[in-house]
């Protein structure tokens, strides 16, 4: 509504306050972060938080990360870079749902079978190449839970690598 639009220009707007919003980590993620390590087990993190973020909440999980690659950087390395990149590298920010697919597909031509979680619609072509597609089921959009191998009823990591714990005893 173009008179809306006028009204909002003429609008004295007054300055009122910041608010910032926290949202931590689970208490239980570094324990499962550390079972991963002791497991063998490499973590990755994609994110398209910015890159900030995605190292503090790695470095939160106890992921033992000092720097994080952007997408940009990513998408504009050859095969070989990239390869070598996601080879000694464990956070990625500003990833865009093909430059995942990309991370997904040099760890695959490196020999790692890739486990892929995501929660929404940027994840799904990720989901597709990975080896096993895990979605969220509680906040996960639809397609990703279609597309997902494993649902993760709780939402919960932890949970995840419990099951892996627990499947490998089985095993």
């Amino acid at each position: 509504n173009p008179q809306a639009l006028q009204d909002l220009r003429n609008h004295r707007f007054e300055w009122l306050g910041l608010i910032g919003f926290r949202d931590p980590i689970r208490v239980e993620i570094p324990a499962a972060v550390q079972a991963c390590s002791d497991a063998g087990i490499r973590l990755v993190m994609i994110t398209g938080d910015h890159p900030k973020t995605a190292l503090a909440i790695a470095q939160q999980a106890g992921m033992f990360a000092t720097a994080c690659v952007l997408g940009d950087e990513l998408d504009a390395m050859s095969p070989q870079a990239l390869a070598s990149c996601v080879r000694t590298q464990s956070v990625f920010a500003r990833v865009s749902p093909l430059v995942k697919l990309k991370i997904v597909q040099a760890l695959q031509a490196d020999g790692q079978v890739v486990a892929m979680i995501g929660d929404g619609v940027n994840d799904v072509v990720a989901l597709q190449a990975a080896d096993v597609a895990v979605a969220m089921g509680m906040r996960g959009t639809d397609v990703a839970r279609r597309t997902a191998a494993l649902i993760l009823l709780n939402d919960n990591f932890a949970s995840l690598i419990r099951g892996i714990g627990l499947g490998r005893s089985i095993f």
